[in-house]
């Protein structure tokens, strides 16, 4: 198989291109494909495109030891990680494998796929580069600690947090280290990239913003929060939820608090990510259930009662919300009344959060199998 154009100039020229195809790149984000964890540098886990308005599983594929990480879908491959340490690409209408890659250890990070590229990290510390043509490998960074972060993007340029206690910036061609920066505790979700700055909500419960260009932090303001989750950016308003149960909303331009929302009436932390509309975030809480709040005001708009922990990450494609519990049911709400509008039971519960692209939905259980729904066809091949 041929490799792709990327990969076959000269370093100057690769790093040329992937800078002139960022903007190529952004605009990929708004059409049919899902490249990253929340589907965009911003995070919000908002999809532009669309689903059919009744999904059916179409096939399934199993990978031993489980899944909690989320897919990435680019141009017809899925790229998921397993608890089993492979990294598969994965035919969308299909389900038939493509290649494999063997990492070190458990791979819990989502992976990115930027410019024929798919970046990721795993338990042991490594933070790997292979190419999403063949699965080959590009180059390999070590930290000093496990990698559950997934990998943002900027030029030429990831960015992802570790568990040594360090944000990471490499280069995306070669893996050499631009800069670490140094927190205070445990960085586990995925760093936001905004206005060329990364970023970081951590475990020290500090929000960070650092230049991407040098490493430098730009603003530090205490949360007084331990965070496991990622945040979500729109518009220099900073959405995230926190282990001491609330949901906060930052202007992170005037390093200013804006509102925080915590359930009146049952105290659980928020460990999923939020998704962001124009007037709504969402967010599912361990405290069963899905809220929806007035992205202004910090009020509550609606409640879904789930069956377990929300610990998943919503979505919002349309009018709709996807998300599962750690039980395994998942639904789809209506995301303005949050009244269940689809549902199914997916076996062995679920942690990671779903993905969507090309009209089909992506979604992988603890007990390792990874679904897609969609609008069955005469096309559509179930294998497995």
């Amino acid at each position: 198989m041929k490799a792709p154009l990327v990969n076959q100039l000269p370093l100057l020229g690769r790093i040329f291109l992937l800078l002139m195809s960022g903007c190529i790149f952004e605009a990929s984000l708004l059409g049919q494909s899902w490249p990253m964890f929340r589907g965009s540098q911003e995070q919000t886990g908002f999809y532009r495109g669309t689903l059919p308005q009744q999904l059916e599983p179409l096939w399934t594929f199993e990978i031993q030891e489980g899944i909690e990480g989320t897919a990435a879908i680019v141009a017809g491959t899925v790229y998921i990680g397993g608890l089993n340490g492979i990294l598969y690409a994965l035919d969308l209408r299909t389900g038939t494998p493509k290649w494999t890659f063997q990492a070190s250890d458990e791979i819990r990070s989502s992976p990115l796929v930027l410019n024929g590229t798919v970046f990721f990290g795993d338990e042991a510390g490594k933070f790997f580069a292979v190419k999403a043509a063949n699965g080959q490998q590009e180059w390999v960074f070590t930290a000093d600690a496990g990698i559950t972060s997934s990998a943002n993007w900027f030029e030429d340029k990831v960015v992802f947090g570790s568990y040594d206690n360090f944000v990471y910036c490499l280069s995306a061609i070669d893996g050499k280290l631009r800069w670490r920066h140094e927190t205070e505790g445990y960085v586990h979700g995925t760093p936001t990239v905004v206005d060329g700055k990364a970023v970081v909500t951590g475990c020290d419960g500090f929000l960070r913003l650092i230049s991407i260009q040098d490493g430098s932090e730009v603003l530090k303001m205490n949360l007084g929060s331990y965070i496991g989750a990622s945040a979500a950016v729109n518009a220099n308003e900073l959405f995230v939820g926190s282990f001491d149960d609330r949901v906060m909303a930052v202007d992170i331009r005037e390093s200013k608090l804006l509102w925080i929302y915590q359930n009146p009436k049952r105290s659980f932390p928020f460990y999923s990510s939020p998704a962001v509309t124009g007037d709504l975030v969402v967010i599912g809480g361990r405290d069963k259930r899905v809220h929806a709040i007035d992205r202004v005001t910090g009020e509550e708009r609606w409640t879904f009662l789930a069956k377990s922990k929300v610990d998943s990450s919503p979505i919002v494609v349309g009018s709709r919300v996807f998300v599962a519990d750690t039980r395994g049911s998942m639904v789809g709400l209506n995301l303005h009344t949050g009244q269940p509008l689809w549902y199914f039971d997916i076996s062995g519960g679920v942690q990671a959060s779903p993905s969507v692209a090309e009209e089909k939905l992506i979604i992988g259980s603890l007990t390792g199998t990874l679904y897609c729904f969609g609008r069955p066809t005469s096309k559509d091949i179930s294998p497995h």
